[in-house]
């Protein structure tokens, strides 16, 4: 059939020029939220600060891109990004989050609405030319009164290579050492997190005040081989004893005094490493766990979500879906049964959680590090352990909270015999040891201190104390 001819009369051009134009003016509009915008969230004991970089899309319309400046590199693209009559709205779908807002002050500010369950408030983000990096002012500049040099040693009993960095104090030694071992997930040898390089800062001030350190790229990481994906903590002791066994031969260093300096999981290894092997003098545990691993996990949980506002009906339903899981883990069902049996539980779960989510909770649960973790106590361990310990947690340690956790280590050790264990609550210092008012992740990244003077002290001046063999 053919087309029907349909003559273009004035009305009708006017109008498409009228609405090309109207396009081209919302264009143009659209065009003034183009840039950078930072602002700060308020929560209950901490802010946040957040930034969203928008720009033009390929397909004309708008795309844009959260950030959390304190807590990372990472970029989140947003699900929806939509200009209408003069306002803004994004929305991502995994965090439940919404942002409405407009332009104010001729176009240098968005004043908007953030919601996010469960919580919502006002926010104005400032257009900005760039984001500045969160200031970290305990990084060591040169000159260094200290010598530092770049090392390689082999964990013969796996055969993973390992790198890392030696600092040496000043004159001829011989020096105690300490080799340290960061927490979970495979870290370069600073301990590089959220800007903060804590092993740098923790090396500098140990070889400031005569202590050795060799800091070093766990398996997987940096400059080291082997696979991390199927590493446990066991595995992660072997490599530590083979940092002890290369710095026990080590010019300077003293083989009588080499020991283990561990953050969280990383005192986990040096305790497993402790109870393996008499060659590690000593040990220091920092926001390390004591309690098993089931009880450290739904502690975890309720701990975490109490810090972020919670209340108690979802925080009872997180310890009863928490539960079931932890049990199908723990369960003697094969990996594929169990995979399928933890996807039908988090698929009740309201809001759902997107797919992407549920695998990547599916590989971490049924993980071999996951699955010793949480069938391991570290009391058992230290039951065996002989060398003298050192074990503190922050106070406001959401992560790891002190009591139970200290009082567990403090029982186990004497349990097994060691006559030489100190356990420390560490006032106002969160997990990783910053000094904070209320422990929350979220000040993690946002505050400038990357770990409390007080706690290196503590450190340091209780290594040295273990005085010459």
């Amino acid at each position: 059939m053919p087309r029907l001819a349909v003559p273009l009369t004035a009305l009708a051009l006017s109008a498409l020029i009228a609405l090309a134009t109207a396009g081209c003016a919302a264009e143009r509009d659209a065009a003034g939220v183009h840039g950078l915008w930072e602002g700060r969230l308020e929560y209950p004991g901490l802010t946040v600060r957040v930034a969203l970089r928008i720009a033009a899309a390929p397909d004309g319309g708008l795309a844009a891109v959260l950030l959390l400046p304190d807590q990372g590199d990472r970029t989140t693209p947003f699900d929806e990004v939509a200009w209408r009559d003069g306002r803004l709205r994004l929305a991502l779908r995994e965090a439940h989050l919404v942002f409405e807002g407009r332009l104010v002050e001729g176009g240098e500010a968005l004043a908007g609405r953030w919601e996010q369950p469960p919580f919502s408030q006002d926010v104005t983000l400032r257009r900005v030319a760039e984001i500045a990096a969160p200031p970290r002012p305990q990084i060591p500049l040169p000159p260094f009164p200290y010598r530092t040099e770049d090392v390689e040693y082999v964990n013969e009993d796996a055969g993973v290579h390992l790198a890392g960095t030696m600092t040496l104090p000043a004159g001829a030694g011989p020096f105690p050492a300490a080799l340290l071992v960061p927490g979970v997930g495979a870290h370069e040898r600073d301990y590089t997190v959220l800007g903060h390089r804590r092993f740098l800062v923790l090396a500098d001030h140990l070889a400031r005040r005569g202590v050795a350190c060799l800091r070093f790229d766990e398996r997987g990481a940096g400059e080291s081989g082997g696979d991390a994906s199927a590493a446990t903590s066991a595995d992660y002791a072997g490599d530590a004893l083979a940092g002890v066994r290369f710095l026990r031969v080590r010019e300077g260093v003293d083989p009588a005094r080499v020991g283990i300096v561990g953050h969280s999981e990383g005192g986990t290894v040096a305790a497993l490493a402790a109870a393996r092997s008499p060659d590690v003098a000593f040990i220091v545990m920092l926001a390390s766990p004591g309690l098993p691993g089931r009880e450290t996990n739904l502690r975890f949980e309720a701990s975490m979500g109490r810090a972020m506002g919670r209340d108690s009906a979802s925080l009872a339903e997180g310890r009863r879906l928490q539960g079931r899981v932890l049990d199908i883990v723990a369960g003697e069902a094969d990996s594929t049964a169990a995979a399928a049996e933890i996807r039908r539980l988090l698929a009740d779960l309201e809001p759902p959680m997107p797919a992407e989510r549920v695998e990547g909770a599916v590989r971490r649960f049924l993980s071999p590090w996951f699955r010793f973790n949480l069938r391991h106590d570290p009391g058992e361990t230290l039951r065996q352990v002989r060398c003298p310990v050192l074990a503190a947690i922050g106070g406001l340690d959401r992560q790891v909270p002190p009591g139970e956790n200290l009082a567990a280590m403090a029982r186990a050790l004497a349990e097994g015999g060691n006559d030489d264990f100190t356990v420390y609550e560490l006032p106002n210092l969160n997990h990783f040891l910053q000094t904070v008012a209320s422990g929350a992740p979220a000040e993690y990244g946002s505050i400038e201190e990357t770990l409390a003077p007080a706690a290196m002290d503590l450190v340091t001046g209780w290594i040295l104390a273990r005085g010459e063999p």
